[in-house]
């Protein structure tokens, strides 16, 4: 093997390393919220209800910070807009935990949100853009699991650390991801695609996203199924269902959270690599189709060894669909607006999704406190619209990433 290759596939590997690690990190950080919403209200005497709204806002202002950041990415690099997203996060994240009122917690989730949103549209660009093609399905399950893994990660924090840190010290903690700037910057290369695509004549971004209007609606109807899909499967689980409904106690929900994590990663890096056998919508498709058929048993069992094994094969498909997400999108997008479309269209469906946890919250409030049947109902349609959206959509597998779109 040459020096030549060995030292691209060096450079891959780093890349991939640094996607998955800052997705994983800003996972956590997003996560530690989801742990710790009760103990926040209880501070704030606020209801639970209300704090849930600091999901809402982190979720809504996502599509801000994908917008701005992803911009910048396609103007000055992949790369140092990520060190920047990274540090921004990881700083806001720290932040909360300083927070002496709702208002302000709101406020600085606000701003996490932003920088949030930044992330995954410039690290999945900088991943795909960099690496082999034959590596993109099951590095888009790699990626994508860096999600779960973060839940994970928050939930090991939340399970062994949240008795002595409390709510306001697991948010520190949270802080850590900014040692990851050493990496990236040390050991990071621009994107190659990047830098082939800008060194020819500049096209207008308003001519591109004319161009693929459709494809741009169509991408964001699908990003707010899956973001339901995801969220609606999460958000609320835990704390809300497990906790609260079941009554499980504190190291069985840490538990049985950790099962279903582990499923999580299992499944985006399984169909992520099915991904690149079958096509992208095939492998989208019959993730799908699994999750509806241990629906039921996930939102309805009743004893934790059920709601485990059910709650594993759920988040295995519900995960294994999105692990075909970072390369799905990255390959359908004009690759001049590269940083900004995929993170973007993906954004303004978070967006869409938002309000899922108070929703199901709503839901489960009007039949009896009933979270089971709040879980099912949202997760069930969803899935449905994704299978629909699959069949129907488009598909662009192993397109070049450095062609340029004609206008």
């Amino acid at each position: 093997m040459s020096g030549t290759v060995v030292e691209d596939l060096k450079r891959a590997r780093n890349v991939v390393i640094a996607a998955f690690l800052s997705w994983t990190l800003d996972a956590f950080d997003f996560f530690i919220l989801i742990f710790t919403f009760d103990d926040v209200a209880k501070t704030f005497g606020v209801s639970v209800t209300s704090i849930t709204f600091a999901i809402t806002l982190t979720l809504a202002t996502r599509a801000v910070g994908a917008f701005i950041f992803g911009r910048l990415a396609d103007t000055y690099g992949r790369k140092p807009i990520l060190m920047l997203v990274v540090f921004l996060y990881s700083i806001f994240e720290a932040a909360s935990g300083f927070a002496w009122s709702f208002v302000s917690f709101l406020v600085i989730r606000t701003l996490f949100g932003v920088a949030m949103g930044g992330e995954w549209g410039v690290g999945s660009s900088l991943a795909m853009e960099t690496i082999p093609d034959r590596w993109r399905g099951w590095v888009s399950g790699l990626l994508q699991a860096g999600y779960p893994c973060g839940y994970f990660l928050a939930t090991l924090l939340f399970g062994f650390g949240f008795h002595y840190l409390g709510w306001r010290g697991m948010f520190f903690v949270g802080a850590s991801p900014a040692l990851l700037i050493f990496f990236i910057n040390s050991q990071i290369d621009e994107s190659p695609a990047f830098q082939k695509i800008k060194s020819g004549p500049r096209v207008s971004t308003m001519d591109i996203l004319r161009k693929n209007g459709k494809l741009v609606v169509y991408g964001v109807l699908m990003m707010a199924a899956f973001n339901f899909f995801s969220h609606g499967t999460q958000d609320i689980y835990p704390k809300l269902f497990l906790a609260k409904q079941l009554h499980f106690s504190h190291s069985v929900l840490t538990n049985i959270v950790l099962i279903y994590n582990v499923g999580a990663m299992l499944g985006g890096i399984a169909f992520g690599f099915l991904s690149q056998k079958i096509g992208r919508r095939a492998a989208i498709g019959a993730a799908c189709v699994l999750s509806l058929l241990v629906l039921y048993f996930w939102s309805h069992g009743t004893t934790p060894v059920e709601i485990a094994v059910a709650a594993f094969l759920m988040q295995f498909a519900v995960q294994g669909a999105w692990g075909v997400v970072p390369v799905h999108l990255n390959e359908l997008s004009p690759a001049e607006i590269r940083g900004t479309f995929p993170g973007f269209v993906y954004q303004l469906g978070n967006f869409v999704a938002s309000f899922n946890a108070p929703i199901q919250a709503g839901i489960a409030a009007h039949n009896g406190g009933d979270y089971g049947y709040a879980l099912m109902l949202v997760a069930g349609i969803v899935a449905v619209i994704l299978i629909v959206l699959m069949i129907f959509g488009p598909e662009a597998r192993n397109v070049s990433m450095a062609a340029k779109t004609q206008v």
